[in-house]
């Protein structure tokens, strides 16, 4: 499915019939949010962003930064250790993301 409206955005994940379904509406309803027709509430929106497994601010274009839900876990989890084992963390993070930008410079 591409979705480019309600907000003006391509998002490919989903067919029509399995996006209404799990939505909880009929095809035609997600068609004509698909064609600009008829706007969402933002409840609705909601399970959309969530049946396409993208952010509300993602769907709505208030951010190009796609992020899954699986990464906002994992960053929800982070939250939740003690400070010094976040700390050891992004540590870590940190140089590997140098590492990996290190890399790329150089393969080019």
């Amino acid at each position: 499915m591409r979705v480019q409206n309600p907000v003006g955005i391509v998002v490919t994940k989903i067919i029509t019939p399995d996006l209404a379904k799990a939505i909880g509406t009929i095809s035609v309803t997600v068609g004509r949010y698909e064609r600009d027709e008829v706007k969402p509430s933002i409840e609705v929106a909601a399970k959309i962003a969530d049946a396409l497994e993208v952010s509300l601010d993602y769907l709505t274009g208030n951010t190009d930064l796609l992020l899954e839900k699986s990464m906002v876990k994992r960053i929800a989890d982070i939250q939740q250790l003690p400070e010094d084992e976040q700390a050891h963390l992004f540590a870590l993070m940190d140089a590997f993301l140098r590492d990996h930008k290190t890399k790329k410079a150089y393969a080019q």
